[in-house]
């Protein structure tokens, strides 16, 4: 009667490298969403851009495919990925004039450990979202 006062043990799963965490986020599968959190694997470092940003050639977690773009980090961030590392693009907007995947707006938004726990996702390593960006609470 009392079991739903406990906390459940939550499944961990460990990977040994970025390739099959990232092939472990591409099975599970995720769909852009506003805001949303999306594994991706950084591939190749671009250009620092006038602003202070940096570019990055990503492969985005899909359900459908996985889709291969160009993405930065913020200017204000102090520390940046390195090609081969597992992160989280998040999701700022979705333009609908724009071909897929380049419709998706966002930025790499931190490093990913090469852990996922089961009902809760993969678990961040370092964050690379400044200080002044407001995190969106969901109730």
């Amino acid at each position: 009667m009392f079991n739903w006062f406990w906390k459940r043990e939550r499944k961990a799963l460990e990977f040994a490298d970025s390739g099959s965490a990232f092939a472990h986020a591409c099975a599970v599968g995720y769909t852009p969403l506003i805001g949303a959190l999306i594994p991706a694997l950084v591939l190749e470092e671009g250009e620092r851009g006038r602003d202070g940003e940096r570019t990055f050639l990503i492969r985005l977690a899909g359900d459908k495919s996985e889709s291969e773009f160009w993405t930065c980090t913020l200017k204000e961030t102090l520390g940046q990925p390195k090609p081969g590392d597992f992160v989280g693009f998040r999701v700022f907007m979705i333009a609908d004039d724009m071909p897929e995947p380049i419709n998706l707006i966002g930025f790499i938004a931190c490093r990913l450990e090469r852990v996922f726990v089961e009902g809760k996702g993969w678990v961040v390593a370092q964050n690379y979202t400044p200080k002044n960006i407001k995190q969106a609470i969901r109730l």
